[in-house]
């Protein structure tokens, strides 16, 4: 067997008390695309920042080559081992193909002048031998015909076909995947890894993008390949690695691993051991939440209904549209096209004060940058959402207020002295329980949650979970968009999108292989 190209044994990353990967592995042969898959929280962004030299590994090694990792502080090195284009390009939109390319020698301290005879300069990396020199720098000035040049030819080299002085900006996603991959290359990588490349590109850009993958290929680039499109890794793959719960489960030959036997190893069970899950899905009430042919950039043509007293889920991978459609209806976006009616009149788009008064409550993503103030009170925190039911005339009266909050606070079981303290004191959980109660503080009819177990401990996710169990029984219309399946499990029925669109609907009782493969893209094409 070759000398692996890229090799990770027993990697333990660890932030705070929580363990990003428990035993990360992953061997990657010279010349194939390896795929890294594996759910949600399975550890792969964590491996793929050790493997690009972002961060190290509290415990475990990373090979390149037979060879040691160059020390982080060596970006030179590690940009001639290594690349990693991810789904959001990083190239600087404003500035042409040929200045992204040369970036490095643009901004340079000192002017980088390479030496024809030693290939040797005063600062950067020496040029790999198939490129082209890289030298846009002539006596300490730039070249910009020179530039140009350059830039020209290093495209040609890996037969990228873009013009060199065209705004960035202006480019196709696939044309800007392709320019971070000759860019990469010009540097001397081999190992180029493909975050989610496929997640903002449509049917025939996908082809072409793999077309051009086999091409470099055949000129000896190596990819991993991580995607949440499981049929993409059989079409484009010769070998992939499964991750579980921070652990690595299997590496295997594409060919010998059925679909079925992928998903089971990324759900951690078989179809045999997993038992019947029963619930009782709720009674057919009126509809309170109807949507028709909701359209947006993220999201198309999407139908929809959730009844009084229902909990519907929306699963998908992150680049599924699921989290833009819900926040459309809180008011965050404003769709295109099509119509959504709570309780039979028009909601309200693009203004979250308005969606707040026609009965929505909603837990964003992320309760530091959306959900919480950190300067302010649980109390002051609390009561955002009904502060004009506290005063009239704009001012808020002080005893009603921390009469209201003090009984959110008791709702929601929050540790906390009381509804003075700063929220900033408060443990995660104990912090996500004051964004739910702020949500429920309104007495909405129709309640968005967004991930809203994320990152909390055990017992406070059970206490959230709760709140959606007490808003059931209250006649509350519930829509859940979360990755986490726990989350889901709580749900009458959860609705999978898939590239924008809803694909598939689980009624309770799913077993995770079915979820999975329909988020993952197995089982509809």
């Amino acid at each position: 067997m070759s000398t692996p190209l890229a090799e990770a044994r027993g990697i333990v990353k660890r932030y705070g008390p929580t363990t990003a990967l428990a035993d990360g592995r992953l061997t990657v042969l010279p010349g194939e695309s390896h795929a890294l898959v594996g759910r949600n929280g399975a550890g792969k962004s964590t491996l793929v920042r050790i493997l690009t030299g972002l961060q190290a590994p509290d415990e475990g090694t990373v090979r390149f080559d037979g060879d040691p990792a160059p020390p982080l502080t060596d970006r030179d090195a590690w940009r001639r081992k290594v690349a990693c284009v991810y789904q959001h390009p990083t190239l600087v939109p404003q500035l042409s193909v040929a200045e992204n390319l040369f970036m490095a020698e643009l901004h340079a301290v000192r002017p980088t002048r390479w030496n024809r005879s030693s290939g040797r300069g005063s600062g950067g990396c020496p040029p790999d031998e198939r490129s082209t020199n890289r030298q846009p720098l002539r006596h300490g000035f730039i070249s910009w015909r020179r530039l140009q040049t350059e830039a020209a030819r290093l495209l040609d080299t890996w037969d990228v076909r873009v013009d060199p002085g065209a705004r960035t900006a202006d480019l196709k996603v696939e044309d800007r995947q392709m320019v971070e991959i000759a860019r990469a290359l010009s540097f001397g990588a081999r190992f180029i890894i493909l975050d989610e490349p496929t997640a903002q590109l449509d049917n025939r850009e996908i082809e072409r993008l793999f077309t051009r993958m086999r091409t470099l290929q055949d000129s000896g680039v190596t990819f991993l390949f991580i995607s949440h499109h499981l049929q993409e890794v059989y079409e484009v793959c010769q070998t992939v690695t499964v991750l579980r719960d921070a652990r690595w489960i299997t590496t295997a030959p594409v060919a010998d691993l059925p679909r079925r036997a992928l998903v089971e190893a990324m759900a951690g069970e078989t179809i045999a051991e997993q038992a019947e899950r029963l619930r009782t899905v709720a009674a057919a009430g009126p509809v309170l939440l109807d949507v028709r042919g909701l359209t947006s950039p993220a999201y198309q043509n999407v139908d929809l209904t959730v009844r009084r007293g229902e909990v519907v889920g929306l699963a998908g991978s992150s680049a599924s549209g699921k989290i833009e459609l819900a926040e459309s209806f809180t008011g965050l976006h404003t769709p295109t096209g099509g119509t959504a009616r709570i309780d039979g009149a028009q909601l309200p788009f693009g203004d979250v004060q308005a969606a707040l008064k026609a009965g929505v409550g909603f837990v964003p993503r992320d309760r530091h940058d959306e959900g919480l103030v950190f300067g302010m009170s649980i109390g002051d925190n609390a009561t955002l959402s009904v502060l004009d039911r506290l005063g009239r005339f704009g001012f808020v009266g002080t005893d009603r207020k921390r009469g209201v909050a003090t009984a959110l606070i008791e709702r929601l079981d929050i540790h906390a002295e009381g509804p003075d303290q700063p929220v900033s004191d408060l443990s995660g959980g104990n912090a996500q329980k004051v964004v739910m109660a702020r949500a429920l503080a309104s007495d909405p009819r129709l309640l968005v949650l967004v991930n809203p177990t994320a990152g909390v401990d055990v017992k406070s996710k059970e206490s959230l979970l709760a709140r959606v169990d007490s808003a059931r029984e209250d006649g509350t219309a519930v829509l859940v968009v979360s990755d986490e399946l726990d989350d889901l499990r709580r749900c009458d029925r959860v609705l999978v999108l898939f590239h924008g669109r809803v694909v598939a609907e689980h009624p309770a009782g799913w077993r995770d292989h079915e979820l999975i493969a329909s988020i993952e893209g197995v089982d509809h094409g």
